[in-house]
């Protein structure tokens, strides 16, 4: 008989005590476990051996796992993990028996609340305990669909006073829809050296003593690799940092698969495919006795007990799908969509993946599918559907008829007010492409202000572009405001086959696409290599902000205006819009205004005035119907939190942007939260997290195309490079910025091309670097100029040059001073003491106040009233007497003579 789990374990002995708790613990008062580990580091296992376990102690288990192939079907784990209790759930109460039974697709009926389902499957399981305990397992968490996640996540939470028990496993770095918020999170640590080696001397024991030594090294105690590497292993195998195990262990199994007979792999490819593993589903589809070569090669097992079908690891299935051609994956679509008769959204999602071009049929049944699940309570899986749908349709006007369909069940998905009435308008529209148009358009932000994913909502609104673009006239309005919608989702989508689709799009504009959007789509999505050509064009709108009304049109050239460094330009505009959503307009352009100020203000040293508004930027979004927005927030809070040494809450926020960015499929917000992350790094002194952090938003020696984010660590990932000892990194950076002319955008971005250069390179371009800080366009960038001359006096310092240390030192303690970066701050201080500096008792005053605090003490002392600061400045009148209240004690004055004479002295 093969080895049970616990007798196929090595090296886990603490890990099966912490189980053998957990199992007791849940008998007296239920809880959850949020296991996370690297791929092959034996979750699964662990898991196997809980399973046991908690079999051997009478209590009943339940087990589901994530399909990366049924991702997109609602439900489709919450029903592989009741469906064993089905008829408990026939003796619910009627309403939550109905609820869930509509959810599980066990029945007809009205589309039931979310909440009611999670409180159906919550009252299941805890009925269910009181005969004996019940263990719920799940697996590859990172795969899960959302409705079943929401429901799983609930549970959790509530099984406390209950004898449930809940696992669930997902890969480290990776998310999913579950909010493991609050919950207990356990890592699976690699083997010890002494486990690898028992099990290596077990499994292998005519291994030579240099490929065994060779072997534990590659495996780094990680247990699928020590059981798959060692038939894969020679002396010219290459060391474990030239590839990743990930990638090794791949490739075994794609040469293992390789050798398979085909009818073998092709039976693999359907299991892969469908993804119950359901041994009597399979047969349906297909002999089995194929899979005997699989067992073979140890790439599946077969459980006969329970029916199951389990691949020895997901990256087989990974292998298997990546070794078969587009013709084999398009016939074993087909192959399970026949075997899904009594399945309608199954069907359709396998017949519409094996299908290439229009066809009405195939669009039909995903239409049928959309209603199907609609009836089961995800309006967003429905939407999903439709779309598909619409690209598969044979007519444009059946296309715009599923598309204007998606946009009103949007509507109808817990939206109200103003939004619902205007989608409902579209759809009594849908024979004409401008309503589908603004449907789409309109279901595509609500989509994203929900709970909907940003790739979705990209593909919905390109294909009514497509469909409803006819003329491809740019001055129409519809045409025009889905065009702007699609540039935002393309930029969060973050891919270049999203940016591909809107160039293709953009393209067909005639005879020209209108002044915004053409100046939009050359400095927001890639401004490294296409928006120093739009500087131009970006004046003239700039110029026009005075007399602008449209206050649409100043949010955009304010959005077209950031990543070139000119929102300082617009300041006044971006306090119009903020101050018309205080007094009652829009909050859309309100929240619109707080972000192009704060990140003015980040820049420029006004950190206080960044963490005020952006509370209320952030209360704003999320009163007013845009959470989308909230993360912008939660960014400006995080770098300033990294920068003033509050490493903690910088991290805690950048950990929860990742967490809502990663379902949604928002790439470029996962890659914006690694800002924070380097700065803190950096800030803390480990320069190796900094490094990795930077590099993970752009590879040194490259300005990653479609990532403007990469403009955001030039200097970061240079300096780390430096101080990590990767020269030739750095100076590949520096290259690559001069190569791209970096400096050409802005004046902050000449500040930080020259300082980079500084750094790496030799006296002149130091020469040139101090003439560019003497610049008074280069004053406003406190931050960055700061920074800067810290670095650059670092260098000074090494090379002896005091004096000349000291002289950016001094004015780097002040920029830190005045923005209360206090590690920054420290280490400038450390540097003056280093170089011989000893600080004048006249040198603090002044040092002690804030850029804001600065601003409002230099205008009272010009004889500005409270009043007129208040308006010059755009506060209130309390809080300019709140910041003078502060200032005259830290200038030992208690008048605004005293306060003249005290600045002027300074």
């Amino acid at each position: 008989m093969p080895p049970t789990a616990l007798e196929s374990l090595y090296g886990r002995d603490v890990e099966l005590d912490r189980i053998r708790r957990f199992l007791r613990s849940i008998r007296h008062g239920g809880d959850m476990r949020m296991v996370r580990g690297e791929p092959g580091v034996g979750k699964s296992a662990l898991l196997a051996a809980a399973a046991e376990l908690a079999e051997a102690e009478g209590m009943r288990v339940l087990r589901a796992n994530g399909s990366e192939f049924e991702a997109e079907i609602s439900y489709s784990l919450l029903n592989q993990l009741l469906l064993p209790l089905y008829p408990d759930m026939q003796k619910l109460p009627p309403a939550l028996r109905d609820a869930l039974g509509v959810a599980l697709g066990f029945g007809p009926g009205p589309a039931p609340a979310a909440l009611l389902v999670c409180n159906a499957a919550l009252m299941l399981l805890s009925t269910v305990a009181r005969t004996k305990p019940v263990l719920l397992i799940v697996d590859d968490v990172q795969w899960v669909d959302r409705p079943s996640a929401v429901v799983l996540g609930f549970v959790a939470r509530r099984v406390r006073g209950t004898p449930v028990g809940v696992i669930a496993a997902s890969r480290t770095g990776t998310e999913s829809f579950l909010d493991a918020r609050g919950l207990t999170e356990v890592t699976v640590e690699p083997l010890s050296d002494e486990a690898s080696a028992r099990l290596v001397d077990t499994r292998f024991p005519s291994l030579t003593e240099r490929l065994r030594q060779r072997l534990l090294e590659l495996a780094g105690g990680n247990p699928l690799a020590l059981l798959e590497l060692p038939d894969s292993l020679t002396d010219a195998t290459p060391p474990a940092d030239v590839v990743p195990l990930s990638d090794r262990l791949q490739t075994i199994f794609a040469t293992r698969i390789a050798a398979l007979p085909e009818a073998t792999r092709c039976l693999l490819l359907l299991a892969t495919f469908e993804g119950s593993g359901d041994l009597r589903t399979l047969r349906g589809l297909a002999d089995l006795a194929p899979l005997a070569a699989a067992d073979r090669a140890q790439l599946v097992r077969v459980n006969d007990a329970g029916g199951r079908l389990v691949f020895g690891h997901p990256l087989i299935q990974s292998a298997i799908v990546a070794m078969s051609t587009s013709e084999e994956r398009r016939q074993a679509h087909q192959a399970i969509a026949a075997a899904l008769p009594r399945d309608p959204e199954r069907r359709a999602w396998h017949l519409a993946a094996a299908t290439v071009g229009p066809d009405e049929k195939v669009a039909v049944q995903l239409e049928e599918a959309a209603h199907v699940v609609l009836r089961r309570g995800d309006a967003l899986a429905a939407i999903a559907a439709l779309v598909r749908a619409a690209e598969l349709s044979s007519t444009p006007e059946d296309a715009a008829r599923r598309l204007a369909e998606a946009a009103y069940i949007g509507a109808e998905a817990g939206v109200t007010g103003d939004a619902t009435t205007l989608l409902a308008d579209a759809r009594a529209m849908n024979q004409g492409p401008a309503g589908a148009l603004h449907a789409a358009n309109a279901t595509a932000l609500l989509m994203i202000n929900g709970d909907g994913d940003v790739r979705t909502a990209h593909r919905l609104l390109a294909g009514a572009i497509e469909t409803g673009g006819h003329g491809w006239r740019a001055d129409d309005p519809a045409l025009d405001e889905a065009m702007h919608t699609l540039l935002l989702l393309s930029w969060f989508a973050g891919g270049s086959d999203h940016w591909a689709t809107f160039h293709r799009l953009l393209a067909r504009l005639r005879p020209e696409p209108g002044d915004l959007l053409s100046v939009l789509s050359r400095t927001f999505p890639d401004p490294v290599r296409t928006a120093a050509a739009a500087l131009p064009d970006l004046e003239v709108l700039i110029a026009a902000l005075p007399t602008e009304t449209d206050l649409t049109r100043v949010v955009r050239t304010g959005t077209a205006s950031a990543h070139l460094s000119r929102l300082g330009d617009i300041r006044e505009h971006s306090w119009r819009l903020v101050r018309q959503g205080r007094e009652g307009g829009a909050p859309h352009w309100q929240v619109s205004g707080l972000m192009h100020l704060c990140e003015d203000d980040y820049y420029t040293g006004r950190w206080d005035e960044v963490e005020e508004l952006a509370g209320e930027g952030e209360r704003v979004a999320a009163e007013s119907g845009l959470p989308f927005l909230r993360w912008y927030f939660l960014l400006n809070r995080a770098v300033v939190a990294a920068g003033r040494g509050r490493f903690g809450e910088a991290y805690d926020l950048a950990d929860e942007i990742t967490h809502w960015a990663a379902p949604r499929g928002v790439a470029t917000m996962l890659a914006v939260a690694h800002l924070p992350r380097t700065l803190a790094a950096a800030a803390q002194g480990d320069v190796e997290a900094a490094y990795r952090h930077a590099t993970a938003i752009s590879p040194a020696g490259v300005l990653a195309p479609y990532a403007p984010t990469a403009l955001w660590v030039m200097l970061d990932l240079v300096e780390a490079a430096l101080r990590t000892g990767r020269t030739t990194e750095a100076r590949a950076h520096a290259d690559a910025m001069r190569t791209a002319d970096v400096a050409a955008l802005s004046s902050r971005m000449r500040l930080i091309q020259h300082g980079v250069d500084a750094l790496v390179l030799g006296d002149e371009a130091g020469d040139r670097l101090e003439q560019t800080l003497a610049d008074p366009a280069t004053e406003r960038w406190l931050f960055e100029s700061s920074r800067i001359r810290l670095a650059f006096a670092e260098k000074l310092r090494r090379r002896k040059e005091y004096s000349r240390a000291g002289t950016h030192l001094l004015a780097a303690r002040t920029g830190f001073t005045a923005m209360g970066a206090e590690p920054w701050l420290e280490r400038t201080l450390g540097e003056l003491r280093a170089a011989g500096h000893r600080p004048a008792v006249s040198d603090r005053p002044l040092t002690a106040l804030t850029a804001q605090e600065m601003e409002i003490a230099n205008l009272a002392a010009a004889g500005l009233t409270n009043k007129q600061i208040a308006q010059r400045l755009y506060l209130s009148h309390r809080t300019v007497g709140a910041h003078l209240y502060r200032v005259f004690p830290k200038l030992g004055v208690s008048s605004r003579a005293g306060l003249r004479d005290a600045l002027n002295a300074l």
